[in-house]
């Protein structure tokens, strides 16, 4: 499956309108970056799609076998090391007051884990860049 977005940047410092067919949001840097924080940083938005691509795949598991689960939490943190160059994700997925038993809770263990964006971090990564005069 492809994806395309396209992530444009004027003259207002590290403000950038992001577009992906009809959707669009808004990325920029905090205040002690030089951005006006009005919208999510690259980073967060990283962690962001590893947090919502395991909420959407663990829905369509629960729904798929009728379990009773009204809300689920999934919280990221990323953390980069730069003297090491490595990124650490910590995933944290709770299910609020749902009555899950072990083995309901264990396969959940799994199922996280084959969230389509959680198998690409895990994976080999190539980023190829072209440069155009447009």
């Amino acid at each position: 499956m492809g994806v395309s977005v396209k992530a444009v940047l004027g003259t207002t410092k590290y403000y950038t309108e992001v577009t992906a067919g009809e959707n669009k949001l808004i990325t920029d840097e905090p205040f002690e970056k030089g951005g006006e924080n009005r919208g999510f940083n690259p980073f967060e938005i990283l962690a962001t799609s590893l947090a919502s691509c395991t909420a959407a795949t663990l829905r369509s598991y629960i729904d798929r076998k009728q379990w009773e689960v009204e809300k689920i939490n999934i919280e990221v943190n990323l953390e980069k090391n730069p003297e090491t160059k490595t990124t650490v994700f910590t995933r944290t997925v709770s299910y609020g007051n749902a009555n899950l038993d072990a083995d309901q809770l264990q396969t959940l263990r799994k199922v996280a884990d084959t969230c389509p964006v959680h198998k690409i971090l895990n994976g080999n990564i190539e980023v190829n860049t072209n440069y155009t005069e447009q």
